[in-house]
Formats: structure tokens, sequence, C-alpha cells
């Protein structure tokens, strides 16, 4: 891969993981402050679905950048 496009990458995955990082306080505050056991647990469905994603994106830019492809 040449170098321009494991920079724009990078920066896409940087990108990526700065929005999800948003959504994750988000849904932690949610979490934090609701008022019923429901709000709570919709909340911590949505952290334990960005930290996943951030998982997921973590391993794709390894693969992709690293050259681990297979």
């Amino acid at each position: 891969m040449p170098v321009d496009d494991s920079d724009d990458l990078r920066g896409l995955f940087h990108r990526l993981n700065n929005e999800l990082g948003i959504i994750l306080s988000h849904a932690e505050l949610l979490e934090a402050k609701s008022a019923d056991d429901v709000s709570r647990s919709r909340a911590a469905q949505v952290v334990t679905s960005v930290l996943d994603a951030m998982g997921t994106a973590r391993a794709i830019r390894a693969r992709l950048i690293n050259g681990n492809g297979s």
C-alpha cells in the first residue's frame, strides 16, 4: 500500500475513533443519569455497542495498515 493511502487510512480511523468516543461519552452520561432501569439498560447497550465498534475499527486498521490482510 502506498504511503499516501496508509496516511489517509490512519486519518480516517483517527476520525472514526474520535466520533465513536463522542458517542461513547454521551451514552455513558445517559447511563449514569438514567432515572429508570429501562433507560439505563438501553444506554448500557449503546455503550457496549460503541466499545465493540471501536474494537472492530481497531482490528480493521491493524489488518489494513500493518498488512495482515489474511
